[in-house]
């Protein structure tokens, strides 16, 4: 997104802080889940998402293989992590981590990641809807614009999800999995 023109600042954070976070969830014994958004080299797996967003194809973006998939050098998956690889900007859409929440019995999701406005409002609200109960921590998320990250938490807490600080996480973990949209 940088490479794009794209002010990264606010994402940069939020990256640092799902490491914050994804290490408190660890020491707790919290399954950690990181998301990877991409496409297959010919976007034949992009639907509308890719006639909504041309751009993406046409800059040759998020395809399978290259480079600009990868987590951000600001966090650090570990071996027990599972990388779940999406298509779109809901985790839940074309992948299995639904089946892997409820083979887990994992009825909390605590979510951060980048963008809120995208992958993280829509993640949170297809969990919600799924009946998972869902926290999306402030300082782990982040967007290119600040008005709309803050209209995407105040739209999540108003009826998706808990919006809370980063100081609440270590008392959200337990039988829940945290999840880092990246």
């Amino acid at each position: 997104m940088g490479a794009q023109g794209r002010p990264i600042e606010a994402m940069s954070e939020a990256a640092r802080q799902c490491q914050v976070l994804s290490q408190i969830a660890r020491r707790q014994g919290t399954p950690v889940i990181w998301t990877r958004m991409m496409f297959a080299p010919d976007y034949s797996d992009g639907g509308m998402l890719t006639r909504l967003r041309p751009g993406l194809p046409k800059i040759g973006a998020l395809r399978r293989g290259e480079p600009d998939v990868e987590l951000s050098a600001l966090v650090r998956a570990e071996a027990d992590d599972l990388i779940v690889d999406k298509p779109r900007y809901s985790a839940l859409i074309e992948t299995k981590l639904a089946d892997f929440l409820k083979e887990k019995r994992l009825g909390r999701v605590v979510i951060g990641g980048v963008t809120t406005s995208m992958c993280v409002e829509s993640t949170a609200r297809d969990l919600a809807q799924h009946d998972f109960e869902v926290a999306v921590i402030e300082e782990a998320c982040g967007d290119f614009d600040a008005g709309r990250h803050a209209a995407s938490l105040a739209a999540l807490a108003f009826g998706f999800a808990r919006v809370l600080p980063l100081r609440c996480a270590p008392d959200l973990f337990g039988d829940v999995a945290f999840e880092a949209i990246a």
